[in-house]
């Protein structure tokens, strides 16, 4: 194995320890240069790493196999970048990286009988032929998990590396590599031991029909993020209103509802702005469509981080990629609190154009090109939210008068009419019943 992996070419750069460690101790092994207990305990440390890996994507049957789909999968090298934007393309590269999937394959099909026998383990059968705990989505990176088991099952099929080669740069060309590849949604990390965007691996498989009413709002929000993603021009978009109206879980559900179309959406705290063109510089040239998610935005007077925003709105001398947007939502209009003392200018040394300076703040949001006003529905409207979320769920059994007198009772208890306190309702009687 030790070998075989010394022989890359392409892929040579590749940083994974697992793969690195166990060429290591077959080293050792083919070599002879080995204390038998130290190798086996070497080799454990190694499957409990694979296992574990195996259970934060939700890997199962070969492990092995969906292991080295994965480093397929998420390492990025100037081949594998090209291949995501343009699929297989002709170039004498492709000599060098067919002789690194030929290499892959002798991975892929590599015998552990000789290990096993000299050492008297079976791991390596074990994890060959796993059968998997079923666990809860929530547990495991489900969007990478179906992709790296898709692309595994898929190269088990290649009889040679010209096979082998068409399977992987269509996989690159379909889902892309690397974790913009293979994730859906990325927030920013401040851990100098992690990346700067690392992926959120838990996610709400909301979708745009769960939001009932609303209709004009999700009409504007599609029609936008479909130009967006289809390479047309759109706008920043700014969703404001009452709390619980749906703005957040309408962002949500644009991006399961596109993300096969090659959305990605990173989210972004308020003070995390200033940060805004390290994130631009790390996505620009990627071949996916990015949204920069900033919910319940708004700024105090004394707070200037609304600067950065509105630099990138504007932009500077580095103007903001066509593949990046601004979705934000707000319970302001304006998103820049302002205070009555700030209108009063008692002191014209300390601001001859204070006018100028309050018109500054308050055009933050005419800086967005859509904004999409979410509002408290009425009585009638929420009664009907309750009704539309109740019928997901058989185990509430109670007939509409019944549902509308109960909801009525949990209003007036638990604040005004909204999707959100129709949906505490709603887990109120799952808990009941």
């Amino acid at each position: 194995m030790r070998n075989l992996i010394s022989k890359l070419i392409t892929y040579k750069n590749i940083d994974e320890p697992i793969l690195t460690n166990l060429s290591t101790i077959f080293g050792a092994f083919e070599n002879g240069n080995y204390d038998k207990n130290e190798l086996i305990n070497d080799i454990y440390t190694q499957i409990n790493s694979l296992l574990t890996l195996a259970t934060t994507y939700g890997f199962n049957k070969n492990l092995w196999h969906n292991y080295l789909a994965y480093i397929l999968a998420t390492t990025e090298t100037p081949f594998t970048l090209v291949s995501e934007k343009v699929g297989k393309t002709d170039g004498s590269v492709n000599e060098f990286v067919k002789h690194d999937f030929k290499i892959f394959l002798e991975l892929f099909n590599y015998d552990f009988t000789n290990i096993e026998k000299e050492l008297n383990i079976d791991c390596f059968s074990i994890i060959s032929n796993y059968d998997a705990i079923i666990k809860k989505e929530q547990l495991f990176n489900k969007d990478v998990s179906l992709k790296v088991q898709e692309l595994s099952s898929n190269i088990e099929k290649a009889r040679n590396e010209d096979e082998m080669f068409d399977i992987v740069t269509d996989f690159y060309k379909k889902y892309g590599v690397g974790k913009y590849g293979l994730n859906r949604a990325f927030q920013l990390s401040h851990d100098k031991n992690k990346e700067f965007i690392i992926p959120i691996t838990s996610l709400d498989d909301v979708v745009l029909d769960d939001l009932v009413g609303y209709e004009l709002q999700k009409k504007k929000l599609i029609h936008n993020t479909e130009s967006f993603v289809n390479g047309k021009k759109a706008n920043n978009v700014l969703l404001y209103g009452d709390a619980g109206t749906g703005k957040s879980t309408s962002i949500k559900a644009i991006l399961n509802q596109y993300y096969s179309k090659g959305l990605r959406m990173i989210e972004v705290y308020k003070h995390e702005t200033k940060y805004l063109s390290k994130i631009i510089s790390e996505i620009k040239n990627r071949n996916y469509k990015f949204i920069l998610y900033m919910d319940d935005l708004s700024f105090e007077e004394s707070e200037s981080e609304y600067k950065y925003l509105k630099a990138l709105i504007e932009g500077g001398l580095e103007t903001k990629p066509d593949n990046v947007l601004i979705y934000a939502t707000s319970n302001r209009r304006h998103l820049i609190k302002e205070t009555w003392n700030e209108r009063v200018n008692t002191s014209s040394i300390q601001e001859m154009y204070h006018s100028d300076t309050i018109r500054e703040k308050l055009s933050l949001a005419d800086r967005f090109g859509i904004t999409i006003g979410y509002y408290k529905p009425s009585v009638k409207e929420y009664f009907e939210i309750v009704k539309t979320l109740a019928k997901k769920y058989p185990e509430i059994e109670l007939s509409d008068e019944e549902l509308e007198h109960e909801a009525n009772i949990w209003l007036r208890t638990h604040g005004a009419q909204s999707g959100r306190t129709a949906e505490q309702f709603i887990y109120y009687l799952l808990g009941k019943y």
